[in-house]
This record gives C-alpha cells, structure tokens and sequence, in this order.
C-alpha cells in the first residue's frame, strides 16, 4: 500500500481528481490550475495513433500524448517551452510526425527506466501545477464492438469505421492500475471525469477495473462535464443523458451526482463550421438527466479558441469549486 501523498495536504486547500484525456481534458485543466485546490489528473495510455503509436511500438512503452497535453496545460513556465513541448517535426527521416515532447518523455523513460518516473521528472522541469498520473502503466489498447458485430482494434481507428459502437473494451481486460492512482481517488474531496471524447478518452480509464471501483467506493461528490459537441463517429446524435447512460452501460451502473451542461446558445456560423463535419450540440435533456437522478448544472460555459468551441475553463473551474465547497457545507452542518 503506498504512503500517503505529502504533496496533496498543502493547507486546506481542497483535493481534486481530474479522469479522462484528448484535448478536452487539457483545456479544463489549463483554468482549474489556477483554482485554490490540488489537482490530480489521471489518464488514459490507450493512444495508438501518429507519434504516440509508434512510440508505444517501437520503444514498448504507454503512449506518451495524452500525458504530454496534461503535463503542458499544468505546467507553470514561459510560453517558449510550451512550444517546445508541443512542437512537431514536419520533416526528417524518423522524425518526421514526431511532438517533441513525446520525445522527451520517451528519453525519460529510457533514462529512468519507469514511466511513472518519466512522467514526475518531467513535472519537475515543468514546474506542473499538481500531480499526472497514468491510468496504469500497462499500454492498454482500446478495442471496439461495433452495432453489426465486427470489432475494431485500436482508439485511433475506431471513430473511423463509420459504424456504430456498442461497447469498448481493453485489451488486455485485467489492466493493473497505478496505486498512487487508486490513493488520490480514495483522498479526493471531488472526482471530475471529462471532458473529452467519451469512448476513447473517458471510458479506457473507468474500464481499468480497480479504478473504477476506487471511484465507486469513493464518498466524494462526482462530477461529469459533458462536451459542449457531438463527436462523428463516436457520439452522433447523443444527448448528455445519452452520454451518461453509455458511462453507466459500460461499468455496471449509476455512479454519478452531478453532470456540467453547457446552456449558452452557439452562434449559427458556429453551427455550420461544426455541422460540414458531422458534428452538432450536445441537448441539454434535464427531464432525462433528472430521472437518473443528477443533479443539473446547467451554465453558459464555452468559449471560442481559434475558431472552435472549447468549454470555458474559468467557468467551469468555478462551478467546481463552489460545487464542492457547497458540498462540504452542507456535511458540516448534518454533523452539527
């Protein structure tokens, strides 16, 4: 059993367990780092596409990707050595498609010879602003039932097929997960889960079973933020309840308090980018979610970041905080 985490009891400050991965995750923890509270992000090691997928192959390690995005959104350091992080080779034989900081995740590894070291050596250099954990230090590969029956190997490939998914699994089923993992769940005062693509980057963390039964058994508030737009090939059509509905399939049933819905109206022009690919708003359905018996958080809370729609960080983080601190309230007052 690990030792309890010194690093998350700084003050009172509240504890905060961030699940999920893709570029939505990255964009809710670039606000919530700046919130009074210490933040754990836990994340999928299921990419298998571009830099990460090669990475993972020839190097046999988890993909970096995902823990990149995080580290660079927690990171406190100047806006050059974001660029270095993120920057990617258009050119060179080898290099060619490769992000400069999957590489240098990669050497951390191969220089410690643990990727869970890899991963906190390079939070040092980047003065990251809490923890980043992988969901487990296995490399998981997601795997996908289609409605017609035919399975899909592989995240990247999966929203390509143009087909239905009935269910995803993780290849190998029994994934260990990482026990400081299991112990910030278990110190949490809140679980965030989300946002971000909902088969592929929210599912393949809560399918590691023993995370997921930290989550369960956790008696702290979980919260989901479900995305702003409908994902093609993934989540056509749904409605948020639809997306939670898929949450709870795939794990067994209810876990949830509290689903974040965005309720700003999105500009026609806006539409009409995100409708040429397939995508549209995610309905906001509250006599649906309130039968599954959540509480509703329905807020204008998206911004626009070059061109496309992005939940608005700030205000989410503040809906979180004072979630919890509400939460906390009323506990303290049934104990008076």
């Amino acid at each position: 059993m690990p030792t309890r985490r010194m690093g998350s009891q700084q003050g009172n400050r509240l504890r905060v367990v961030v699940i999920g991965g893709g570029t939505g995750l990255s964009v809710l923890l670039r606000g919530l780092k700046h919130a009074p509270i210490h933040i754990t992000a836990i994340v999928t090691v299921a990419d298998d596409g571009g830099s990460s997928g090669r990475l993972r192959e020839e190097l046999d390690m988890p993909p970096p990707g995902d823990i990149r995005n995080v580290l660079t959104a927690l990171a406190d350091t100047e806006p050059l050595m974001e660029k270095v992080m993120q920057y990617r080779f258009s050119t060179g034989t080898g290099l060619a498609g490769h992000n400069l900081g999957n590489l240098l995740l990669a050497a951390m590894n191969e220089i410690t010879g643990d990727f869970v070291t890899a991963v906190k050596k390079l939070s040092d250099v980047l003065a990251v602003r809490g923890e980043v954990l992988p969901a487990s230090t296995q490399s998981l590969r997601l795997m996908a039932e289609m409605e017609d029956g035919s399975i899909i190997a592989g995240e990247s490939q999966i929203p390509l097929t143009g087909k239905q998914i009935k269910r995803v699994f993780l290849d190998p089923e029994d994934a260990v997960p990482l026990s400081e993992a299991l112990l910030a769940i278990e110190e949490a005062d809140a679980i965030l889960i989300g946002p971000g693509s909902l088969y592929t980057s929210i599912l393949p963390n809560l399918l590691v079973r023993g995370l997921f039964a930290a989550v369960k058994n956790s008696t702290a508030p979980k919260m989901y933020i479900c995305n702003v737009m409908t994902q093609p090939g993934e989540t056509d059509g749904f409605s948020a309840s639809k997306h939670v509905e898929v949450l709870y399939d795939h794990v067994g049933g209810p876990f949830l308090d509290t689903v974040i819905v965005n309720s700003a109206a999105i500009p026609d022009k806006t539409l009409e980018k995100y409708a040429e690919k397939g995508a549209a708003p995610v309905a906001c359905d509250v006599k649906r979610l309130r039968q599954l018996g959540l509480h509703i958080v329905a807020k204008p809370l998206v911004a626009f970041e070059e061109g496309y729609l992005r939940h608005d960080a700030t205000a989410v983080s503040k809906q979180v905080v004072s979630l919890i601190k509400r939460r906390r309230r009323t506990q303290k007052i049934e104990k008076e």
